[in-house]
């Protein structure tokens, strides 16, 4: 008798009495109509992990979207420095800044110090047919920018990093909401195989503050476990702990998965606990993963054009390696990546650092929006590029700038979204959202949106109240909708 038998016959030993005459009443019979009625059933005793199918069955709308990739530049990015033109802000640089911008206004770091304007650092230039003014510094950007959308009115509530990356991943600033990548996969299911419906993936840039990010940030919240997201690494093990022991075949590693599941679906029909099914789905899942891991990292297959296209080596942990990655995962049907590059935390040395960012992400952006395109992946995808919060208008220390959340730029391609415009702006010196001011519930919303969801709708009840990722508020950008 193998383990797996001796774990079950161990199981049914030990189960109450109420348990095996529920189980018994139920009988072969009723798990044979399951078969035919519902064969996903049955995959976990072939050792196939069974898909979350979705709550939002129907849409509430037609799909526009398929899939999420949400490119989070950590530590916050200067609008002023990248999407933002301000030739008035140039012309005040090193004077006052009006008290009537910043009366009463929350500021991060700068409360009581004298705040002096700082002009952009770069020159500005304008791309495409469309003729969208951007950085000079991002030009692979530039010769895409006719698929993009630029967002200039961003606005969030929090002025700190770990507040603001909770708000725009939660909707909250308070730990312990499912993250957007949460609500995503248990609204709509995944279509990957053997992949995590929502992955993450992080990169390391250099000339900034290297700010914390926190799991959290990808976590389920009160929603069951098997919907958070799955942290990828670029070096090394992409996932710790999920090959097999030394001396341990794959055939004896299913069956300990398939001996625990036992145990656990035993134990599941005594308490009916959900989390016990999102613990089988997990074991699950993670040796699927064995299989399945090694192959998506392997991009051996990859044509020369592609790798540089990208700019990448394979395995460097870059950017864009992770941009690439996250192409192959889109490909086999992950609903939700999200990517993290750090330190955008330019409190000082703002010109270098950027500098620096459009050297580690202009190319990377450029190609993933070429190569999805190319596949015919483009028209299916939401791409959306963002940070937690902006940068100040003034100077910090001489030659930086501090946090700002009242008005910043995020740019969104892809699926549902209409290219080539930009949406709402800041005012002459870049501090305040003036013209169609969006915050993240609204953000949030319109991206439900374009996957046919309707925000309202996706609901958890949760402390007797119905939660939902734009909590009580968000509206729709219908401007941006293609």
């Amino acid at each position: 008798m193998n383990l797996a038998a001796e774990l079950r016959q161990f199981a049914a030993q030990q189960q109450t009495r109420r348990a095996f005459l529920g189980r018994a009443a139920q009988g072969v019979g009723t798990l044979a109509l399951t078969s035919l009625l519902n064969p996903a059933m049955l995959r976990a005793a072939e050792g196939k992990p069974d898909r979350w199918p979705g709550v939002v069955k129907p849409f509430h709308f037609p799909p526009k979207a398929k899939r999420v990739i949400w490119l989070t530049m950590a530590g916050g990015p200067s609008h002023l420095e990248t999407f933002d033109p301000k030739p008035k802000l140039a012309a005040m640089h090193g004077q006052p800044m009006p008290e009537s911008f910043t009366a009463g206004k929350q500021i991060a770091q700068l409360q009581g110090q004298k705040l002096l304007c700082y002009g952009p650092q770069f020159g500005f230039k304008r791309f495409g047919k469309a003729g969208t003014e951007m950085c000079e510094l991002f030009e692979h950007i530039g010769s895409v920018s006719d698929e993009i959308c630029f967002v200039r009115s961003m606005t969030t509530e929090a002025i700190n990093h770990d507040p603001a990356h909770m708000f725009i991943n939660t909707g909250s600033q308070i730990a312990g909401r499912p993250s957007m990548g949460s609500w995503l996969t248990y609204g709509l299911g995944s279509d990957a195989e053997n992949l995590p419906g929502f992955v993450v993936l992080t990169s390391l840039g250099r000339g900034g503050q290297n700010q914390p990010i926190a799991a959290r940030q990808w976590a389920s919240g009160f929603l069951p476990s098997r919907f958070q997201g799955v942290h990828l690494r670029g070096k090394g093990d992409p996932v710790l702990y999920l090959g097999s022991p030394p001396g341990v075949s794959r055939g004896q590693q299913q069956d300990v998965v398939k001996a625990v599941n036992a145990l656990n679906n035993q134990h599941d029909s005594v308490v009916d606990d959900p989390e016990i099914a999102a613990r089988i789905a997990q074991y699950e899942m993670a040796f699927q993963m064995q299989a399945s891991v090694p192959e998506l990292m392997d991009v051996s297959q990859e044509s020369a054009k592609t790798m540089e296209l990208y700019g990448c080596k394979p395995g460097d942990g870059s950017f864009a390696a992770n941009c690439l990655l996250a192409r192959r995962l889109a490909e086999r049907g992950v609903r939700f990546i999200q990517l993290y590059h750090k330190d955008w935390d330019h409190h000082g040395g703002v010109k270098d650092g950027v500098k620096f960012k459009a050297e580690e992400i202009d190319r990377a952006c450029m190609a993933m929006i070429t190569d999805l395109k190319q596949r015919g992946m483009l028209d299916e995808t939401l791409v959306v590029w963002a940070g937690e919060f902006g940068r100040t208008p003034m100077s910090q220390g001489g030659d930086g700038r501090d946090h700002h959340n009242a008005g910043f730029t995020i740019w969104l391609a892809g699926g549902g979204i209409r290219p080539g415009l930009v949406y709402g702006s800041t005012d002459e010196l870049g501090y305040s959202a003036v013209e169609n001011p969006i915050d993240v519930h609204d953000l949030h919303a319109t991206m439900l949106r374009v996957l046919g969801i309707e925000h309202t709708r996706l609901s958890v009840k949760f402390q007797g109240l119905d939660a939902r990722l734009t909590g009580i508020a968000g509206k729709t950008i219908t401007g941006i909708l293609a």
